[in-house]
């Protein structure tokens, strides 16, 4: 065969984006190696994060074809503060935790969700998979979504709050909306302080307020 003098050229970047993906591949550990390197660079072509199980996920995945409250905050970090997210990018993240299909697809039939998700919304129906009542519902979520990790207990901002008692009790069917308002109203002006945040035991401990 005739020789050529014509040299390969290779992008000074490569050696770099291989080592990244042999290290991400060892870290994730992936069933399926060849399908999840064509979701890896395909989220890296789009400019996404890319399926990669991060270290301190190890422990908290040791379990990891169930929901857990753990794993809804592992998907919540990867959000990044989002209000919304395209359904297929959350599926993905969904599948790379090796949560269940069956699951996925229940949330997404039950909140009616299509191409664009409302993140606290599919979260708050999520969480309801492991809340027997909407208290414990919203417990989960408060504690998913709590930046107050151990500087004390969960809480979040009482508008958050109200979003999302409002948006699983519609969802519920069972609770009136002026019961939802009455309670929303006590919660306001009786027990939330100046700093707009309500804590776990604010709507589990007080004898006044029945969220259900």
């Amino acid at each position: 065969m005739p020789q050529t003098d014509k040299q390969i050229c290779i992008p000074p970047e490569l050696p770099e984006l291989l080592k990244q993906f042999t290290k991400a591949a060892i870290r994730t550990q992936p069933q399926d190696l060849i399908q999840w390197a064509a979701d890896y660079f395909g989220a890296m072509s789009r400019g996404e994060i890319p399926p990669v199980r991060e270290r301190s996920e190890r422990v908290a995945l040791s379990n990891w074809a169930e929901l857990t409250p753990e794993l809804l905050k592992i998907l919540h970090s990867r959000v990044a503060g989002r209000l919304i997210i395209h359904a297929d990018e959350l599926a993905q993240m969904w599948k790379v935790l090796s949560l269940p299909t069956d699951l996925f697809n229940s949330v997404m039939n039950v909140g009616h969700f299509t191409e664009e998700i409302e993140w606290l919304k599919f979260l708050a129906l999520a969480c309801s998979s492991l809340g027997v009542t909407i208290a414990k519902t919203l417990k989960i979520v408060c504690e998913v979504l709590s930046s107050d990790h151990d500087s004390g207990p969960p809480r979040i901002p009482f508008s958050t709050f109200q979003f999302l008692y409002t948006y699983i009790a519609e969802v519920d069917g069972e609770i009136s909306a002026s019961h939802v308002s009455r309670m929303l109203n006590y919660i306001e002006q009786e027990v939330i302080g100046p700093d707009g945040l309500i804590k776990v035991s604010d709507f589990t401990q007080n004898p006044r307020v029945r969220l259900e």
